[in-house]
C-alpha cells in the first residue's frame, strides 16, 4: 500500500512538474507583455514586472497591428482549409478505400508519398503555381496549400475501411449509387472522425507561419502568425510589445480550447496521435 502511495505521488510530480516547465513559456509571455523596456534588459533577469498597469506594449501593438483584419484573414484561411480537407478528403478516402478504378494502389501510394516528404519541398511549386494565375497577395494564397490534405484522405481512407461491407450492401438494395451511398450512409457514421480531421486542420492553419509569409507580403492580407511578425524591427525590437501581440493573438485559441476541450481530446483520441 505504501509503496502504492509512493508511486502515486511521484507520477503527480512528475505531471505537474512537466505541466509547470510546458506553461511557463506562456507565463513567460504574459509577464513580458507588462514590462518596460528597461526592464526586459535587467540583468539579473526580472520575472514580474513593476507594474500590471502598463499597457504601453499592448497600446503600441494595436497601433502598428491591425488585429481585427488579421483575425478576419485568420478565420476566412481557417474556415477555407478545413471545408476543403473535409469535403476532398473524405470523398478522396471513400473512393480509396470502396471503389475500384484503375491505379488505385498507384495513386494512394503517390498519397503516402506526399506524408512521408518535408512539406518545405513544395513551397516552390505551390508558390509559382499561385504566380502565374496572379493570387499571390490573397486570402485564396492562404488556403491554396490545404486544397488536399494528405493526412486527411489517408485518415478517412482507413476509417472506411474498417466499416462492414453490409452496410454498402444494405444501402444498394436499397437503390442507393455510390454518390447516396456516401452521403446518406458513409458520412454521416463517420461523423466522428470528420470532426477530428477538421480539429488538426484548424490548429495546423492557426499556427502556420512559413507559407503566408512567403505568400504574402501584404499585411492586409495575412493572419495573425504573420501579422506578428512586423513587430519585429531590422535593429531594434520592442520585446513587450511583441509579448503583447501574442497575447492578443493567442487570447481567442485559449477561449476556444477552454469551451470545447472535450472536442479536442476527442479528436487525439480519435486519430490516436498523442499531444
Amino acid at each position: 500500500m505504501q509503496k502504492k502511495r509512493q508511486i502515486h505521488v511521484g507520477t503527480h510530480v512528475i505531471l505537474i512538474t512537466g505541466s509547470i516547465i510546458m506553461l511557463f513559456p506562456f507565463f513567460w509571455m504574459v509577464l513580458s507583455s507588462f514590462k518596460t523596456v528597461g526592464e526586459q534588459m535587467m540583468i539579473p533577469m526580472r520575472i514580474f514586472p513593476s507594474s500590471f498597469e502598463n499597457t504601453e506594449n499592448f497600446r503600441q501593438a494595436l497601433d502598428a497591428v491591425p488585429f481585427l483584419r488579421l483575425y478576419g484573414n485568420t478565420l476566412l484561411m481557417i474556415a477555407g482549409r478545413v471545408l476543403c480537407a473535409v469535403i476532398f478528403s473524405s470523398m478522396a478516402g471513400y473512393g480509396f478505400a470502396r471503389l475500384q478504378f484503375p491505379f488505385k494502389n498507384l495513386l494512394f501510394g503517390i498519397v503516402l508519398l506526399q506524408m512521408m516528404v518535408p512539406g518545405q519541398i513544395f513551397i516552390v511549386p505551390q508558390y509559382m503555381m499561385l504566380s502565374k494565375i496572379n493570387m499571390l497577395n490573397t486570402v485564396f494564397a492562404l488556403v491554396f496549400p490545404a486544397l488536399v490534405s494528405a493526412f486527411g484522405t489517408f485518415l478517412l481512407r482507413q476509417q472506411y475501411m474498417s466499416l462492414p461491407k453490409e452496410l454498402e450492401e444494405a444501402a444498394i438494395l436499397d437503390g442507393c449509387n455510390p454518390w447516396q451511398t456516401f452521403i446518406k450512409i458513409m458520412v454521416p457514421i463517420t461523423k466522428s472522425t470528420i470532426a477530428s480531421l477538421a480539429i488538426f486542420t484548424a490548429l495546423f492553419a492557426w499556427k502556420d507561419l512559413m507559407w503566408p509569409l512567403i505568400a504574402n507580403n501584404d499585411l492586409n492580407h495575412m493572419p495573425l502568425s504573420a501579422g506578428l511578425s512586423v513587430l519585429q524591427g531590422v535593429c531594434h525590437t520592442n520585446k513587450g510589445a511583441m509579448m503583447a501581440g501574442s497575447v492578443i493573438a493567442t487570447v481567442p485559441m485559449l477561449v476556444i480550447y477552454i469551451l470545447c476541450q472535450k472536442q479536442f481530446i476527442e479528436g487525439i483520441a480519435q486519430t490516436g496521435i498523442k499531444g
